[in-house]
């Protein structure tokens, strides 16, 4: 009977364990049926989502940039393709034995190394970084078979920028570069910062920065399907990028090369306008550069080279030098005279050598007088007694008040970055300038300078050109335009840039007239009558000298005895044809003395070019860049035999 009782005991308690053990059964499936309706019904369509990102890679797809071109379609700027050896620095242990290892399988020299570490410093740490670029087809294989010892080094197929004619033009094309750190912050706080994925070179100088949002073009974008170790299986679906426009210059790229060629190895600017139109022809700033050593990141040594040079071969002398105007400051100072009513163009003036002021005695045309001249003869034989005693008669703050808006002192809103203001000195400026109270106060005896262009004044060639294409323009002012249109590059419509408004400054005929009739006398009976003897054409212009360091009262200037940065400029500006110019031309060339001898023959040469069509032969190019020439030395050849492209 006990055993009895004790075996229903023993069933009563399985049958309890069956029944715990079938109720926690039917709870997990019940909870587990519950998840998976959550998963497959409740959350069905973001789950999917996920699992199809984590199948997929969203890539950028970075446009093909936009050429530059000149006004005759010469391209400027193209683009090529390359592979490059390329290391991400957190993927690698150790990138001093990444890198000494790869070195036994590629050549990487030096510099290579210390280009990439300079990349370093200004690149986050997950980016990938060019050590070598440019590699061969032998190279590209010798790597591909070692591959597998270098997690985090990749052989990549890019774009690289080309500028075909290197140092040519240099200053106006500009270049590109890696972006930086501060221009990546930058662009990811700004609208553009999408279009930006996957590019890693930006505009830095010139047009290539001024017009990057034309030339970068649209970020297009690749879905790829990836394997589980992030290896790039197949494309899903793919929205092409949109390539960068087609930027087209006013500028004739050969006048440019002419203008480079002649002057040599000498330091100096010349911009060259259409006083129509206000387009720029030329802007030429030397020594140059070559831009192409900045596309792949430029090395220590060039950029020592560059940055250290005494001749400052980065700074863009048409755009950013400053110099006083020296005489050709005279003409825009006559028509002041006219305009306000200080003088008539009848008025003689005796010029005896020197004019004195105050105590002060201020020399011209080194002590010998010109005798009785009148503004047309002031002018023509370049009188300083007579603009000596005009600025006085004037004043500064009327001189600043006319200069003003020829573009003196100021912006003139050409169309790339970087311009210099220059100063355009009057008694409110000296005031803001100096901040000691002595130094603030305007002296009688400092506007007698400013007459024939020096003293506080420093302009820009840029500037000159635009005021002398406003004087012969009679009056109206155009603002200086390097771009001229754009071209898209798919439909290969062309936008023309239409030029900005021009400004009416109110000169009267008869003033702008006698100025004119003046300059024409230079080239005829003036100070550079030698350059332009024989020249089919008419033209006007005016020779400046400046100092580009100060002399004592007492003491008398010797080029002999001063280093030969510290002799005067050459300068000059000039248009033709007299009657209906088509071309005005600023020059200065440093520390190379009178205009007549440097800057003037070099004008005369693009003046033949440009309308004559005719390029200087070899002996008189030569005759050009040593100073020692005035009108063309024996037959010019016709520019459209001279051989194109240059030899590099």
């Amino acid at each position: 009977m006990t055993e009895l009782r004790n075996v229903e005991a023993d069933l009563a308690r399985f049958r309890l364990r069956v029944l715990v053990i079938s109720i926690v059964i039917v709870l997990c499936m019940g909870l587990l049926v519950a998840r998976l309706i959550v998963l497959q019904v409740v959350r069905h369509e973001d789950l999917k989502a996920q699992a199809e990102n984590n199948r997929t890679a969203v890539v950028p797809v970075v446009p093909n940039r936009g050429l530059i071109l000149d006004r005759n379609g010469i391209a400027l700027a193209t683009n090529y393709s390359a592979y490059t050896l390329e290391l991400t620095p957190s993927k690698v242990p150790s990138v001093e034995r990444t890198l000494d290892e790869l070195s036994q399988v590629l050549e990487i020299t030096p510099r290579d190394r210390r280009r990439f570490k300079k990349l370093m410093e200004d690149s986050r740490n997950f980016e990938s970084l060019p050590i070598r670029t440019k590699l061969t087809e032998e190279e590209v294989a010798r790597f591909a078979a070692q591959h597998y010892r270098f997690p985090g080094v990749e052989i990549k197929a890019r774009l690289f920028r080309n500028y075909p004619f290197g140092e040519l033009a240099s200053h106006v094309i500009g270049y590109i570069g890696r972006i930086n750190k501060a221009e990546k912050d930058r662009l990811e706080e700004s609208d553009d910062a999408a279009n930006y994925r996957g590019t890693e070179y930006i505009g830095k100088l010139g047009v290539e920065q001024s017009f990057e949002a034309q030339l970068h073009g649209q970020t297009g974008v690749d879905s790829v399907e990836t394997s589980a170790g992030g290896r790039a299986v197949r494309k899903l679906a793919s929205n092409p990028s949109t390539p960068g426009n087609t930027v087209m210059l006013a500028v004739d790229i050969r006048l440019q090369k002419l203008v480079e060629d002649m002057y040599g190895e000498r330091r100096g600017a010349l911009v060259a306008l259409d006083p129509r139109n206000g387009e720029v022809l030329a802007f030429v700033s030397k020594p140059t550069f070559d831009p192409n050593l900045f596309v792949d990141g430029i090395d220590a040594e060039n950029w020592q080279m560059l940055n250290e040079s005494i001749d400052k071969p980065l700074l863009n002398r048409a755009l950013r030098g400053t110099y006083p105007p020296g005489s050709t400051y005279k003409p825009f100072m006559a028509l002041a005279a006219l305009q306000t009513g200080k003088r008539s163009a009848s008025l003689v003036i005796q010029d005896g050598g020197s004019w004195t002021f105050g105590g002060h005695q201020f020399r011209s045309h080194g002590d010998t007088g010109l005798g009785p001249v009148d503004m047309h003869a002031a002018i023509a034989k370049s009188s300083n007694v007579y603009f000596y005693s005009l600025a006085n008669e004037m004043g500064v703050d009327a001189i600043h008040d006319f200069m003003k808006p020829l573009g003196f002192g100021q912006l003139t809103g050409i169309d790339i970055q970087g311009e210099s203001r220059g100063i355009l000195p009057s008694q409110e400026w000296k005031r803001n300038y100096y901040k000691k109270p002595e130094q603030q106060k305007w002296y009688a005896g400092e506007t007698i300078s400013l007459g024939i262009g020096q003293g506080y004044n420093t302009f820009t060639m840029l500037q000159l050109a635009q005021a002398t294409a406003t004087l012969v323009n009679n009056g109206v002012r155009r603002r200086p335009q390097l771009v001229i249109g754009t071209q898209d590059t798919l439909t290969r419509q062309v936008t023309r840039l239409p030029p900005a408004d021009p400004v009416d400054l109110g000169f009267k005929p008869e003033n702008v007239t006698v100025v004119r009739n003046a300059m024409v006398s230079v080239t005829q009976e003036g100070t550079s009558t030698r350059v332009f003897a024989g020249a089919p054409y008419l033209s006007g212009g005016k020779t400046g000298t400046a100092q580009a360091v100060g002399i004592g009262a007492k003491e008398r200037y010797n080029a002999s005895k001063l280093e030969e940065h510290q002799r005067d400029h050459a300068l000059y500006v000039a248009y033709a044809p007299a009657d209906n110019p088509r071309i005005v031309v600023a020059a200065i060339v440093e520390n190379a003395g009178f205009g007549a001898a440097s800057a003037a023959p070099i004008t005369r040469r693009v003046f033949d070019y440009w309308l004559l069509g005719q390029w200087p032969n070899d002996e008189d190019m030569a005759a050009v860049r040593r100073g020692a020439a005035a009108a063309p030395i024996g037959k010019p050849r016709m520019a459209s035999e001279v051989p194109w492209p240059p030899s590099p």
